[in-house]
C-alpha cells in the first residue's frame, strides 16, 4: 500500500479535515440537477463545503434558495459536451478540500444526510472510497456492487442471471474520497468514454492496496441500463469493455481476483 499522506496529520477530526467538494455533471438534467441541490441544501448544509456543478450543454443554472446557496456553489460552463471522467477530472483538478465526491445528479437522498457516514468511513486508515448502499424508489437494493467484468462473469449475471459473489468495483454514482487519494490516482481515465471509467478506477484502486468500503448510508439511485435499449449505447458500452480487457489494469486485477475471495467490506464508525 502506498504511503497515506493522511496519516501525518494530527488533526483528522477537524474541520478542515472533513471538508468536502462535491462534482455534479448535468447534461441537460435540469430538473435532477435543481432536485438534488435542494435535497442538499436541506439535508446536508453542515456536511457539504462545495458543490461544483458542470453544465455540459447549455442549459440555465438552478434556482438558488432563498437566502442563498448554504454552501459554497460553483459552476463551469462547457462549450462543447465532454465525457463523465474529462467533466468530473476538470471539476476536482483544483480541489483543496479534503474530501471529494462524485454525485450523479439522479440520486435521490432518503430525507437524511448520508454524508456524515460517508465521510467517517472516508477518512478510515486504509479506506481508498467510501460508498452507499443504493436502493431504487420502492426500496430495493440495486447492484451498484460488482465482480471484475470478465467474459465469464458478465455471462453469468446477464444470461445466468446469477448475482455477482465478489465486490471488485462499485459504480460511481455516489462516491466519498480522499482528495490524496483523487489526485493519486488522476481521478478518471478520459479513454473510458460513458462506461467502465467507475470500474477501472475502482480496480486501479484496489491494486494500490486501499480497500472500498460500503458506509452506513443509503441513497435512491436506479441503474438505466442504456446500453440495453440504445444501439449507440450498446457501441460505447462494448468498445469501453474492450479497452478494459486489453489493459494493463485489468490483466493485474485478474490476477488479484484469482489469489483471492473478495466480499464486501463494510466500515460502521460508530
Amino acid at each position: 500500500m502506498d504511503l497515506d499522506p493522511r496519516c501525518a496529520s494530527a488533526s483528522l477530526c477537524s474541520k478542515e479535515a472533513e471538508s468536502l467538494v462535491i462534482s455534479i455533471v448535468s447534461h441537460g438534467h435540469g430538473k435532477l440537477v435543481q432536485s438534488i441541490l435542494e435535497e442538499l441544501t436541506r439535508y446536508c448544509a453542515s456536511s457539504v463545503t462545495r458543490v461544483i456543478l458542470t453544465l455540459n450543454i447549455p442549459e440555465e443554472v438552478p434556482c438558488a434558495p432563498v437566502g442563498g446557496w448554504p454552501f459554497k456553489m460553483d459552476f463551469i460552463r462547457n462549450t462543447r459536451p465532454h465525457g463523465f471522467g474529462f467533466n468530473h477530472n476538470q471539476a476536482l483538478r483544483d480541489a483543496t478540500e479534503s474530501l471529494v465526491c462524485v454525485l450523479n445528479p439522479d440520486v435521490g437522498l432518503l430525507g437524511s444526510d448520508p454524508f456524515v457516514a460517508l465521510k467517517q468511513v472516508a477518512l478510515q486508515q486504509g479506506v481508498g472510497c467510501a460508498y452507499p448502499e443504493q436502493v431504487d424508489s420502492t426500496g430495493i437494493l440495486q447492484d451498484f456492487e460488482r465482480s471484475l467484468p470478465t467474459p465469464v462473469a458478465l455471462f453469468a449475471r446477464r444470461v445466468l442471471r446469477r448475482p455477482d459473489s465478489r465486490v471488485d468495483w462499485v459504480n460511481a454514482a455516489c462516491l466519498v474520497m480522499p482528495r490524496v487519494v483523487w489526485e493519486s490516482l488522476g481521478g478518471f481515465d478520459v479513454r473510458y468514454f460513458m462506461y467502465c471509467e467507475d470500474v477501472d478506477f475502482s480496480l486501479r484502486l484496489r491494486l494500490r492496496g486501499w480497500v472500498l468500503a460500503r458506509a452506513p448510508a443509503r441513497v435512491v439511485h436506479a441503474g438505466q441500463r442504456a446500453s440495453n435499449f440504445n444501439p449507440r449505447h450498446l457501441f460505447w458500452h462494448l468498445f469501453s469493455l474492450f479497452r478494459l480487457w486489453r489493459s494493463p489494469v485489468y490483466k493485474s486485477s485478474l490476477h488479484v481476483v484469482t489469489a483471492t475471495n473478495e466480499s464486501k467490506v463494510t466500515i460502521d464508525p460508530s
